[in-house]
């Protein structure tokens, strides 16, 4: 028994990680690596093992938030009404148990069937809002945050055409509705994206997320975005204060009002009618000019949903069916090998054109070796595609029985298709090993090298993308990272599509990324299996990139979190010759390559915060967060990006958010900056 709950509590903290992890990605940067399907399932997976064992659960868990939290760019606003979200369900079956659920819940209390009618509409794959209106005129756009407290838009809310500035009657109200980016707005932007090599959008939503939150209105403009508006939050729908009595009267008179509203598929009494909706809504789903990711049936009388009531962040009377992934049906023509920065080649197949869950797919990824062996996949195959977490084409399998004996089984290449030098095999990598090319020179390598230098986890060189990097190898500007800062205005400006004001702007960039520190310089060469927290742990043993060159595979390995295979490849890239040009060149050309002498050592210099967890929010009145954090740690404290009952202190400046909320929820301690030094001065 004590080993089963011992699994159940480990379950729960692993889902509560990838959950967190991909909300933080979803909500907040805006680069979502799970599809809402993938996500919704883990959530509810959780959700049933707290309920089902209220001792696992944990007043921070996902399961007590909604949304993302509010970012540091925009004004935070409180919501007058919370925006939750809804209760998920996964199958035709969970969705006629809810309405047995809740049809049974108004007839216990006395609501005669015949008025008992259920909407359905089309759940809209966008970013939800809440728009304020105050006589008539718009005051406020805000995103939903964490659903308490969210971020005023309101001047790039203004660009979207489906919001009126100014309503036809002088209203006070509040009303919610979703913001999306058209398919066809998204297909025109990545392409115009992918033609200047930049980084292209994932998906609509997270190219709505990403234009509504920028910081110049004229940039959300030209995203063209739209909305649906689905409800009124607050005030009055009419000037004589009449409330209405039914969501499909909402959603009538939010049309009449100016707003681009839902549509309503479907006000039924009937289960087997609910279902059909939602079958049409997702045959449809394809053909659609928006995302969407699911169908919502609701109650639609407002007093009969008082009767079913609400969940703490859910309402009862609602439920949205999540539709799977799409899949489809294509040829594969080809399979590439593309040589990445490491020298990794991976499988990348060639496809017949084909219509996927909104966007035309003609590319997909293979991963790996392993995936086309156990696939069985061949050159000429049917295969099976879908879009991995909502975004990124993968082939799911092949169909055997369309083979016409025509396949051909693919060979992997002897020699690199970059720069033709023999491969060899490293079966370090992945589960059976990856072809590998070796050559320091190789072209591909250098290009992704260099995109990577220049990325934001590493040198964060504002500017420098792929197609500009490209262009710098090509022209013989460039043969290595070092070359970067040895640029010349005159040089760059007599690029295509560059000129001398984007020259200065380049070479400002390349000027500030000479102080990034060691650890980020160190992440930014590529060394295998070193990432952005294992380089911060070698800086913090080795204090500079020179000490690297004399140190062992053993000093490595003993540092917390830095493993073996680590250690090796650290001490393997630091005796090549190529890395010793490569680090001479950029100490010299002033980039810093140690920490400073007075830099806060490895492992603290008092024990005064030792065993205390803080978290910090706001903005405090003479440091940066960074120098907090750094000043805790080095008094033998540590930081977490979120308050939990663990959570020692709450270190608040102004402008504070949610964060602050969940402490007082919680009774952590909350202290002011000037408390805070005093507590490590000793007062």
């Amino acid at each position: 028994m004590a080993d089963k709950t011992k699994d159940l509590r480990r379950r729960a903290e692993e889902l509560r990680r990838i959950l967190t992890r991909a909300s933080e990605l979803y909500y907040n940067q805006d680069a979502p690596e799970m599809s809402d399907y993938e996500y919704d399932a883990l959530f509810e997976e959780l959700k049933q093992l707290e309920t089902a064992h209220p001792d696992l659960d944990d007043p921070n868990s996902p399961t007590h938030r909604v949304g993302g939290a509010p970012s540091e760019k925009f004004e935070k606003i409180t919501h007058p009404v919370k925006m939750g979200s809804l209760s998920d369900v996964f199958s035709e079956d969970e969705m006629r148990a809810f309405l047995d659920r809740t049809t049974k819940t108004l007839l216990d209390a006395g609501i005669p069937p015949e008025e008992i009618l259920y909407s359905v509409e089309p759940k809209i794959d966008g970013l939800s809002v809440s728009l304020t209106y105050e006589a008539g005129r718009l005051t406020l756009g805000a995103t939903r945050g964490d659903g308490t407290v969210g971020e005023n838009v309101t001047e790039n809310i203004r660009t979207i055409a489906g919001i009126p500035h100014t309503l036809p009657e002088p209203l006070d109200l509040t009303v919610r509705g979703e913001v999306y980016m058209p398919r066809s707005v998204f297909e025109r932007i990545n392409g115009e994206k992918e033609a200047a090599g930049e980084r292209l959008f994932a998906n609509p939503r997270n190219a709505a997320a990403g234009s509504l939150r920028r910081l110049d209105p004229k940039e959300t403009a030209a995203a063209h975005l739209d909305i649906f508006v689905f409800n009124y939050q607050t005030g009055a729908l009419w000037t004589d204060g009449r409330e209405p009595l039914t969501h499909a009267e909402t959603i009538e008179r939010i049309g009449a009002l100016g707003f681009h509203r839902i549509a309503i598929r479907a006000l039924t009494a009937s289960p087997d009618e609910v279902i059909g909706a939602i079958r049409q809504i997702g045959e449809e789903r394809g053909a659609l000019a928006y995302d969407i990711d699911g169908a919502v049936v609701k109650i639609d009388s407002l007093a009969q949903r008082r009767i079913v009531g609400e969940n703490p962040s859910t309402p009862k009377w609602a439920a949205a069916f999540k539709y799977p992934p799409e899949q489809k049906r294509t040829r594969l023509l080809e399979i590439r090998a593309n040589v990445g920065r490491t020298g990794v080649l991976t499988p990348l197949a060639i496809l017949e054109p084909v219509r996927l869950a909104g966007t035309t797919v003609s590319r997909a990824t293979l991963h790996n070796i392993d995936v086309i062996r156990e696939r069985d996949i061949r050159l000429g195959d049917t295969v099976i595609v879908q879009k991995a977490g909502d975004i990124i084409p993968e082939i799911i399998g092949s169909v055997r029985e369309a083979r016409t004996g025509d396949e051909i089984p693919y060979a992997f290449p002897e020699t690199c298709p970059s720069c033709g030098e023999r491969l060899f095999w490293d079966s370090e990598e992945g589960d059976s090993g990856a072809l590998r090319c070796q050559n320091p020179a190789c072209p591909a390598q250098l290009e992704r090298g260099i995109s990577h230098f220049a990325s934001r986890g590493a040198m964060n060189i504002d500017g420098l993308g792929p197609a500009l990097v490209r262009l710098l190898i090509d022209e013989g500007l460039i043969a290595d990272a070092a070359d970067l800062y040895t640029l010349k205005k005159e040089d760059v400006a007599a690029l295509p599509r560059m000129g001398d004001k984007s020259a200065e702007n380049l070479l400002a960039a390349l000027e500030r990324s000479k102080t990034a520190g060691p650890a980020r310089l160190l992440y930014a060469l590529g060394v295998r299996h070193v990432g952005e927290a294992a380089a911060e742990a070698v800086i913090g043993r080795f204090r500079s990139l020179d000490a690297l060159f004399d140190a062992d595979a053993g000093s490595l390995a003993d540092i917390p979190d830095i493993g073996e295979i680590t250690a090796r490849t650290v001490v393997e890239f630091f005796a090549l010759p190529e890395t010793r040009r490569l680090a001479d060149k950029l100490r010299d050309a002033g980039v810093v390559t140690a920490l400073p002498a007075d830099a806060v050592p490895d492992g603290p210099v008092s024990e005064k915060l030792a065993g205390m967890t803080f978290v910090l929010t706001g903005t405090l009145p003479s440091m940066t967060r960074d120098e907090a954090s750094a000043l805790i740690k080095q008094n033998g404290g540590k930081t977490a990006g979120s308050v939990s009952k663990k959570t020692t202190y709450v270190l608040a400046g102004s402008d504070a958010g949610s964060k602050l909320t969940k402490a007082n929820e919680l009774g952590i301690p909350v202290l002011s900056e000037e408390e805070f030094l005093d507590m490590i001065k000793g007062v």
